[in-house]
């Protein structure tokens, strides 16, 4: 998940998508990025579970995928709390 949203451009569509859903016409627009760019990404976001696709007439909306952030956010937030818990820890050598 971090090297996912390490990207600069999947990191502006997901805070994008956190407005809502949005088409991929809508993305290329505001990420001002070509068609096929954003649709890499979004295949990226997709098999990693971040966002889901829905068909929408002739347009395929994206949407976040919340749980599948929440779930991340607790991992790194679990990481944090056993880090600041064994500040003082060393392992000898």
């Amino acid at each position: 998940m971090i090297r996912l949203l390490a990207d600069p451009l999947r990191a502006r569509m997901v805070e994008l998508l956190a407005d809502g859903a949005l088409c991929t016409c809508h993305l290329v627009a505001e990420l001002d990025a070509k068609q096929p760019l954003v649709s890499h990404h979004l295949r990226a976001l997709r098999e990693a579970g971040v966002v889901e696709r829905e068909p929408h007439g002739r347009f395929t909306y994206y949407r976040l995928r919340p749980d599948t952030l929440t779930a991340a956010a607790d991992r790194l937030t679990a990481l944090a709390a056993r880090a600041r818990a064994n500040a003082g820890v060393r392992r000898e050598c």
